[in-house]
């Protein structure tokens, strides 16, 4: 079975944050980690996975990042608090949290 992810990546806690959808989660945070994704993420070093949403289809994940995209600022640090509070990397294989990830 297919899986599609929402997720907001962050410069840091309280810093710099971006919305994006992918197929592939482990892989996209790689190229962000990387710098390979050209434009905004790469330019403010935004590579800290701190949110993300599971979806059985694209569109579903799409219209979610659609829909965040609109959220005030506030609006989305309170979903990231609420998910992750601590702020920490979900993508660091390091991390406990990452265990719990579904890639």
């Amino acid at each position: 079975m297919k899986q599609y992810f929402t997720y907001i990546v962050a410069s840091k806690r309280n810093g710099t944050i971006y919305t994006g959808v992918t197929n592939d989660l482990a892989r996209r945070m790689l190229e962000h980690k990387e710098g390979k994704i050209p434009g905004f993420t790469k330019k403010y070093v935004v590579n800290m996975l701190v949110w993300y949403e599971v979806f059985a289809s694209r569109d579903d994940a799409i219209q979610a990042e659609k829909r965040i995209k609109k959220y005030r600022r506030v609006k989305k640090l309170e979903m990231i608090e609420k998910m992750n509070p601590m702020w920490q990397d979900l993508s660091d294989f390091s991390s406990k949290m990452y265990d719990l990830l579904p890639f």
